[in-house]
């Protein structure tokens, strides 16, 4: 160390900072608003020593790179990136295996590298991943055979099997998410930064893909990637640069004592980041702007989105913008519309023009999924592949009419082969939803139509 010499006695010496975010405080008066979808848990006081646990524990993100994807949403708004968001409609303690982990990650990549090719922009990824462990319910219980129980909210609250002890709302699976997220981050990042996610093995991915006869109307497009690639190679493009990707996490801010739990101040700025996730978003059902959820995302840094379905109205928006982006700061405010395909076209351009003439920038992202759900006539919740297809195709309709930017998409996948959506390529029908359904709420693109919806979507950012 240059200069010399030690301290002098009684000399205090700076205390290194080994971590950014190392100071637990707590965001906005959440608790002084109307709270919905919270899980009545019976024990106060189990409820308070898991808090207390979670307040103690690392950050599971930081805030620098919170702070790149929130850079990255900006450039989004302008059209200069476009977000591919997706992963399970909710994660469960028993799929969190390297395997699925593994499947997920490559789907994402695989659907990045096509929608990368055909916007010729950087796609941003961002997993429902290491957080997607809450679920709103329409309804506080569900009853089965004449027995009425509590309804599931999510392995971060209860368990799936109907029995009465199962459905108790439990605090310290609270601390049993925290560790199964920080699991999941750890082999995501080993996995984007150790040389799984190179371009040129994402792309042979694909071969495999668009030789499947189902998809032969993909092939020329594959084609093209695969010229681009050589040329690339040929050129003497430094492909170690391809090795590693950025990759983001975002779950839905639901249950607010883990949120809270997890927020953390920026030792470098004092700014509050909720390390739980890189992004976190509000749901349909708990965006009211003077409601708990909407409070406490108004007090930390994060990126933060907001679903927007069809009864919202061009007011409700700017509300919105009052509460969570008032200055107006790029990357800060993303709405994600989930209208159904029926109602898009109709309700999504006056909220568009509401949000263009107010100036403050937010980035459009559509859910194509949420608005279209059905119950097919053999029993099963299910969604048509077609139908989100058209949702798709309408959001970029009415951007494009309007002039304004469609930043990007956000879909609930699995890299597993499961039947829970009907058509697509493999044309599932009714009759096949029993194969392989697997869900523990919503039903999810598999692997094969998640790929699919990359190709087509890729298709309309060419247009």
């Amino acid at each position: 160390m240059a200069g010399g010499g030690g301290l002098a006695c009684g000399a205090r010496m700076m205390p290194l900072v080994m971590n950014e975010l190392d100071v637990p405080r707590t965001a906005a008066s959440w608790r002084e608003h109307p709270a919905a979808q919270q899980p009545p848990y019976p024990d106060a006081e189990a409820l308070a020593a898991a808090a207390a646990d979670l307040r103690s524990r690392p950050p599971l993100v930081f805030a620098g790179e919170v702070d790149s994807l929130r850079e990255k949403m900006a450039a989004a708004s302008r059209g200069h990136a476009f977000v591919l968001m997706g992963g399970d409609c909710a994660e469960s303690f028993h799929d969190n295996t390297a395997n699925n982990i593994r499947l997920k990650l490559q789907t994402i990549l695989q659907m990045a590298a096509v929608l990368t090719y055909g916007a010729s922009t950087p796609v941003i990824k961002i997993g429902r991943m290491a957080g997607q462990y809450a679920k709103p319910r329409s309804a506080d219980t569900e009853t089965r055979d004449g027995v009425t129980l509590p309804s599931y909210r999510g392995d971060c609250v209860n368990d799936h099997a109907f029995t009465s002890a199962a459905r108790v709302p439990d605090p310290q699976r609270m601390v049993e998410a925290y560790l199964r997220a920080g699991t999941t981050l750890n082999l995501i990042r080993a996995f984007t930064m150790g040389g799984y996610a190179d371009l040129r093995e994402v792309h042979s991915w694909n071969r495999g893909f668009t030789d499947n006869p189902a998809y032969k109307r993909f092939e020329s497009f594959a084609e093209e990637i695969d010229r681009a690639m050589r040329f690339m190679e040929a050129a003497g493009v430094d492909f170690d640069a391809l090795r590693q990707v950025d990759f983001y996490a975002a779950h839905e801010a639901l249950l607010l004592e883990y949120e809270d739990a997890m927020i953390r101040e920026d030792s470098r700025s004092g700014r509050l980041y909720d390390t739980s996730a890189h992004l976190l978003w509000v749901g349909e059902r708990t965006r009211g702007p003077r409601d708990a959820h909407v409070a406490l995302l108004e007090g930390v840094h994060n990126p933060v989105g907001v679903k927007v379905g069809p009864t919202t109205t061009p007011q409700d928006l700017i509300d919105l913008i009052d509460h969570l982006n008032p200055q107006g700061d790029p990357g800060r405010l993303t709405f994600i519309t989930r209208m159904g395909a029926a109602r898009i076209r109709e309700v999504l351009p006056a909220l568009v023009e509401a949000v263009r003439e107010d100036g403050r920038p937010v980035t459009w992202v559509t859910d194509p999924m949420h608005g279209n759900t059905i119950t097919s006539d053999n029993g099963y919740k299910t969604r048509r592949f077609d139908t989100i297809m058209d949702e798709l195709r309408g959001f970029f309709e009415v951007h494009r009419e309007l002039g304004t930017v469609p930043g990007g998409i956000h879909v609930e996948l699995t890299g597993d082969d499961v039947t829970e959506v009907l058509g697509g390529g493999e044309h599932i029908d009714e009759c096949r939803l029993a194969e392989r359904y697997e869900t523990l709420v919503d039903p999810r693109l598999n692997h094969q139509q998640s790929l699919e919806m990359a190709f087509e979507v890729a298709e309309m950012l060419r247009q």
